[in-house]
């Protein structure tokens, strides 16, 4: 059996090359992890390009408000299970004041109305409304109150089938313009979104803009959004300009402050970019919390408006929270888990991960895909070691379990790496990627933890949540060292530039990633990095009987 999967494995390599050599010209190979481990290589910033820049001020035409009344806006969907879809919106107008008083949400209805031809919509789902409010008791900050957000399920749809849909209010009337969107394929071996979209640290600069725009030419069928959403809390409570450093331009400040329509800005951003080419609209966006969510207020609330803008399929996944959950696309299982919150192997969520492992059935869904915010493999000096601690709890989990890929944000710059394992070469380990270059207001990456005196110190790096469990390593060309000399052996390339990256699941074992980068955006066929995953389940098969890497 081994040796006609391995002869399997050979034909499909040569497919690829030749479909590689007719589409892309016979110059243009794109490799595969079978050829790995590389030798690590690094594009370094290109001087010709700025490193970051200013927030659209929220007068910006994108960000505008542009329905009245209670007419929906922000509208966005997430899927809830492959035979439903979430359909959020906002309805009415946010507060901010010394005093605000917030919407009573049970007085604008929450309604989908939707069906496969246009116009004509057999079916009506109702849903749930809730506002938010961000509150600081301090002298001189001001209160937020948001508009009514709206949270719909509408089930009982087919897969690959497109659908059709308003949402609102209609005994007002205020219903939306017509919306529609296409249904995943069913979990299957055999079927898989067309085109699955990553991106992290977004924010709401023209870099975003620029990344959106290259976005929404790679016609995604699904969006993976893995942190860092609006940069809110960039600001001080009373708007103005945001900053790239917080705590250096608002020393004085006490609490970390947000200005919340900045939230309303990002969200009109996704809408107003539906309207002028359809996009999110019609295609799930899945959302995982970033530090930059946290947004703490007194009495030790946080990340209010994440909890309340986003749907997400927790409980349809078994989870008892928003801060992770699972969920299908095609034959594909995908893991968010959140890194600001307990991540201990005697907790919640470490109990539900590893149940929802073992529910995961590999010959319906044979790609297991995991994202989180914060990266544990990353050779920037920013943020470097900082989520050891999530690292150590749980990485012998997703190893012993087959783990394919692993995508993360924070840092704001691309790397991938090789197949790695407790910070060891492993063919079965998975591929770390990291997007965190979205284009957010604190500007791109550029130092790399190996290069001479920018190792950070064991005081710098210190997470928002969790312990600090920096470790100099032991073995290995950086035994005994906190920071490697030279690039690391398990970090395959690295480059500082803003973009996003796309996943074309081609079959079972084979699925080409591509990294794009903003620069690129108008060339043909060019790429800031480009590889095809490999799975070898003849070679990994998960290993149930490990239990802990320590």
């Amino acid at each position: 059996m081994h040796k006609y999967r391995k002869l399997w494995m050979i034909i499909t390599s040569l497919v690829l090359f030749l479909v590689t050599k007719m589409v892309l010209g016979s110059d243009h190979r794109i490799p595969t992890t079978l050829e790995g481990p590389f030798k690590p290589a690094t594009r370094r910033f290109d001087p010709s390009l700025r490193r970051g820049s200013d927030d659209l001020p929220m007068d910006h035409p994108r960000l505008k408000k542009n329905v009245t009344l209670n007419f929906p806006e922000q509208i966005s969907l997430a899927i809830s299970s492959p035979t439903a879809m979430w359909v959020s919106w906002v309805t009415g107008d946010a507060q901010i004041g010394k005093n605000v008083t917030p919407h009573d949400p049970s007085k604008v209805g929450s309604e989908v109305w939707y069906g496969k031809k246009s116009g004509k919509y057999k079916s009506v789902k109702k849903g749930v409304a809730v506002v938010y409010n961000q509150l600081y008791p301090f002298e001189g900050l001001l209160n937020y109150t948001s508009g009514i957000i709206h949270h719909v399920r509408i089930d009982g749809l087919k897969p690959g089938t497109k659908y059709y849909y308003k949402c609102g209010d209609s005994s007002m009337p205020a219903m939306s313009e017509e919306q529609a969107f296409e249904t995943l394929p069913l979990p299957s071996p055999n079927t898989y979104p067309r085109r699955i979209a990553v991106v992290g640290d977004l924010g709401l600069t023209s870099n975003t803009t620029t990344t959106i725009d290259h976005l929404i030419q790679n016609e995604p069928s699904m969006i993976v959004m893995v942190g860092d959403l609006s940069y809110a809390n960039q600001y001080l409570t009373t708007g103005g300009k945001g900053a790239s450093c917080y705590s250096c331009a608002f020393p004085d400040a006490p609490i970390r402050e947000t200005y919340q329509p900045r939230w309303d800005g990002w969200g009109r951003l996704r809408w107003l970019f539906r309207f002028m080419q359809p996009l999110t609209s019609r295609v799930p966006m899945m959302v995982i919390e970033g530090n930059h969510e946290i947004e703490p207020q007194v009495a030790g609330i946080t990340f209010a408006s994440y909890l309340a803008r986003f749907a997400v399929p927790y409980e349809e996944s078994g989870s008892k929270t928003n801060f992770y959950y699972s969920f299908d696309a095609g034959g594909v299982h995908f893991i968010m888990l959140g890194a600001y919150v307990d991540y201990n192997a005697t907790g919640s969520q470490y109990a539900w991960l590893k149940d929802d492992l073992h529910q995961v059935d590999r010959s319906v869904t044979p790609w297991l895909v995991a994202a989180w915010h914060s990266p544990w493999y990353n050779s920037y000096s920013s943020h470097y070691q900082e989520f050891e601690c999530m690292r150590q709890e749980m990485e012998a989990l997703l190893y012993q379990y087959g783990v394919d890929i692993v995508f993360s944000g924070h840092v704001h710059a691309y790397e991938r790496m090789n197949r790695v394992y407790n910070y060891t070469l492993d063919p079965c380990g998975p591929v770390y990627i990291t997007v965190g270059d979205g284009g957010n207001i604190e500007k791109v990456d550029v130092d790399f933890a190996d290069d001479p005196g920018k190792c950070p110190s064991a005081g710098d790096n210190i997470p928002e949540f969790g312990g600090v469990c920096h470790l100099n390593f032991s073995s290995g060309p950086a035994k005994g060292k906190f920071c490697w000399n030279e690039q690391p052996e398990w970090s395959a390339f690295r480059e500082s530039s803003f973009g996003h990256g796309t996943l074309e699941v081609l079959n079972s074992t084979y699925a080409l990633w591509t990294w794009h980068r903003n620069q690129d955006t108008y060339k043909e066929n060019s790429n800031g990095d480009q590889i095809y995953i490999v799975r070898q389940p003849e070679l990994c098969t998960p290993d149930l009987n490990v239990t802990s890497q320590f």
